[in-house]
This record gives structure tokens, sequence and C-alpha cells, in this order.
């Protein structure tokens, strides 16, 4: 059988880059499709309050399943790093260290935020004709917090072994699932905001459970023995190394758009329903910066671990030019076409709300370099095996969102609401670039003494960019 698994240390970079970018471009769209389905469906079916409802607790959600993005993401750093230097038993180890991390933080994460849920909803102000249907909604997503973990653990696997169309496959059919099951338990059961909950964990589940069944019976490289599922302290302490920062800057970010949310709330119902459609709207055209960090991140790991360090050099350069491409394409068509989409989220006050989508997607939609650089930069500086640095430019993030945010309620602005994010993009990106110039000046000329046979056949004229550093990244 051909095997799927794809070496990241050779080849065209940017040929690389781009063939292993599209499958998760694609499947994070569909993956937005989950969230898209439920404000689609419940405008359509439900109402403008119960769109609100639901969109009142995109942040929660963000932070919820941004931690576990940012978890499983990290807990497989180390798995792809040992899979690009060639070591398979070192590899399946960090496997199965991952998966026993991973069950152990879905149970904390789990309890924790389903006992402080409703002190957070009224702490965010959460406006109180749609309390009891967030509280319902977001009730349940916490309830299927392990579903998330399953699924996104063994994509990350994965991926970290080369293989991006394998998850999307399942997570195509899983968004096929939760559009059916929201149907059914909206329009047919009339469960409203809380059916949505339920089709998307269940629709998350399978696909989890798909990309399990798929591992024990196609990837034989990934049957772990018992010995693999041996606690190894040092190497659980290196794997929350990487995971954590990364799960922190993911909630550090998310900690920044429920600021911006309490101010949204303090401009009601109608305000929230509108920045939650023109948000969906932007967030399935910015899936492929996602998509570009989540490839920069195995990239980067797959070529530390090989000892590819100017080859690393090479691939933010492709992925850079190839986010600004698509940032004026797309972008061009969010400034002028984006608001009809509208459309698709509502069938009453499409009117008052349109306009307000507009604002929303013109505020954004001339940042999108911005937003390509924090997501190709900070994933591919976690890659390499930094954790701790990219946290700082979260930090940044988030000081930008909360005072811009902050500016604007006091105001009570709705645009100023929404050029938050857009302050945030500019802020960390610029910090991320210089971030990432120091790492090459300064950090890389230990790695090219230890594999200089590595970097044989490559770009001899980058050699002068990589200087005497002060210290190896943490890994």
């Amino acid at each position: 059988m051909k095997t799927l698994q794809k070496d990241m240390t050779a080849g065209n970079p940017a040929k690389t880059i781009l063939n292993f970018t599209l499958p998760i471009f694609i499947g994070n769209v569909f993956q937005q499709f989950y969230n898209m389905a439920d404000t689609i469906i419940v405008g359509k079916f439900v109402g403008t309050k119960a769109l609100a409802a639901v969109g009142s607790t995109g942040t929660i959600m963000f932070l919820i399943i941004g931690f576990v993005l940012g978890m499983t993401a990290g807990f497989t750093v180390l798995t792809a790093q040992k899979f690009g230097a060639g070591d398979m038993k070192a590899m399946r180890q960090t496997v199965g260290g991952a998966a026993l991390l991973s069950v152990f933080v879905s149970a904390v994460l789990t309890v924790l935020s389903m006992a402080f849920m409703k002190p957070l909803l009224r702490f965010m102000q959460t406006p109180s004709d749609i309390f009891a249907d967030a509280y319902a909604y977001i009730m349940i997503i916490c309830a299927g917090i392990f579903a998330q973990m399953l699924y996104n653990l063994l994509a990350c696997v994965l991926r970290a072994l080369g293989t991006s169309k394998i998850p999307l496959y399942f997570l195509i059919l899983s968004a096929i699932l939760n559009i059916g099951l929201e149907l059914l338990l909206i329009v047919v059961f009339g469960l409203g905001a809380a059916g949505a909950a339920y089709a998307t964990v269940a629709a998350q589940g399978v696909s989890g459970l798909l990309c399990l069944l798929y591992i024990i019976k196609k990837v034989p490289l990934l049957r772990l023995e018992r010995e693999d599922w041996k606690p190894r302290m040092s190497l659980l302490k290196t794997q929350l190394g990487v995971g954590f920062p990364m799960a922190l800057q993911y909630s550090i970010t998310a900690v920044g758009t429920m600021m911006v949310q309490t101010s949204l709330n303090m401009l009601g119902s109608t305000a929230v329903a509108a920045f939650t459609a023109a948000s969906k709207i932007e967030q399935v055209v910015t899936q492929a910066y996602v998509a570009l960090g989540t490839t920069m991140a195995t990239y980067s790991a797959q070529n530390m671990g090989a000892g590819k360090v100017l080859r690393i050099r090479q691939g933010f350069k492709a992925a850079t030019l190839i986010s600004a491409v698509y940032s004026v394409a797309v972008g061009a068509w969010i400034l002028t076409g984006g608001k009809y989409m509208t459309y698709l989220f509502l069938s009453e006050n499409v009117s008052e709300v349109i306009g307000l989508v507009e604002i929303y997607l013109r505020c954004s939609g001339i940042f999108f370099i911005p937003l390509a650089v924090v997501n190709i930069y900070r994933n591919g500086i976690q890659g390499m095996g930094y954790g701790l640095l990219p946290m700082t430019a979260g930090i940044v993030e988030l000081a930008a969102r909360g005072v811009t945010s902050w500016i604007a309620s006091g105001q009570r602005s709705y645009a100023g609401v929404c050029f938050a994010g857009p302050a945030a993009w500019v802020s960390a990106g610029a910090l991320l670039i210089g971030m990432y110039f120091y790492i090459m000046k300064h950090d890389m000329k230990k790695f090219l003494e230890k594999y200089p046979e590595q970097e044989s056949g490559q770009d001899e004229s980058m050699h002068k960019h990589v200087k005497k550093g002060r210290k190896q990244p943490a890994y």
C-alpha cells in the first residue's frame, strides 16, 4: 500500500507548503460549517435573538476549542520532529504521551468550564433576553470537550507525519452529518439553540472516531505497543513545555475576543447578531491563514528535526508570499461583496443588520496581511521548538484588543469594536516578524554547526543571515 506520510524535509518548499495547506484549508472551512450551520439554521428557523445567543458564546467556544487546538498541536510538535529525524520508536512514544496528556486535560477542562460558565456569561454582560439560550448552548459544547480533543489530537498526529488529506475527508463527512442533525433537531424536534449544540458535538465525535479507526487499520507506523503507553516524565514535561504555551497563546487570544464580546454586548442583541454574521463570513476566508499556520508548524518541526534550518527560512518566505497574494484577492471580495452573505444567516431584520455587517468587513478586510503574518510566524516559530517566545506576541495582541475595545465601549462605537481585531493583528504581527529575524540571526548557527551536511546544496547566500547565537530553543 502506498504510504500517505509526507516527508516535508525535501522538495520545493513553496510546492510542499501549498500542497499540504490546501487540504487543511478545505478541512478548516468545513469545520467552520459546524458553527456556520448553527448560525444559518438557528437564524433562519428560530430567529434573530437565538442567533445572537449562539453568537454571544462564540468567544467562549474559541477559548475552549482554542485551548484544545493549542494543546494538541503542541503535544505533537515533538512527534513531527522525531518523524523528521527518522526516529520512529521515539515518535510513537510521543504519540502515547500526547494521548495520556489529552485525556487528563479533557477531564480538567470539562469540569472547570461547566462549573464556571454561568458566572462567566454574567460577567460578560450577556443580554438578559438571550441568556437562557446562550447558557444551554455553551453547556452542551462544554460537555463534548472530549470529542473535540479526540479529533484534534488524532488529526494533529496525522499531520505531524505529513498526512493532511485524511483528516479532511472525515471532517467533510462529519460536517454533512452536522447539518443533517441540526435540521432534524431544530426544525423537526424544535430544540432551538440546544439542538445546534447537540449536533455539533455528535458530528465532532464521529470525525474523531473515524480518524481513530483509520489509524488502527491503515497506519501501522502508529500502532502503539504497551511500552509506548508508559508515562515518561521527561517526555511529558517536554510536550507540556511546548503544548501549554501554545494552548495559552490561543487562550490569550480568546480572552481578548471575550473583551470585545463584552463591549459588543453593551450595544444590544442586534449588534451582537450583526457581529456574529460578519465574523462567520470573515472566518471562512481567513481559514487559509489558519491552514498555513498549521502547515508551518509541521514544516518547521520536521525540518528542525532533520537539522535543515535554512530550509525553514525558505519555507517562511514561500508561505508569506502565498498568503500575500491570497490576502489581496480575498480582501477585494470581502470589501465589495462579502456583506451579501448576510442573507444566508437571517430572514428577518436583514436591512437593519446588513449595514453593520458591512462596517465589520470593511474594518477587517484591509488588514488580512497582518493576520496572515500572525498565523504563519507564530506557528512556524512554535514548530521550531520555541514555546514561550510567541506567547509574548499573544500578550501584545491581548493588550491591543483590550485597549481598543475598552475605548470603543466608552464611546458606544460599533466600528471601534470592529477595529479591535485588526489592532491586535498589526501589533502582534510586527512583534513576530522581529522575533523571527532575531531567531534567525542569533540562534541558528549552532544548528548549522551540528548538521552541516544537512544544508549542503541549499542556497549558500542565506548563511550570511545566520549569526552566532545566544541559546537554543527550549524544547
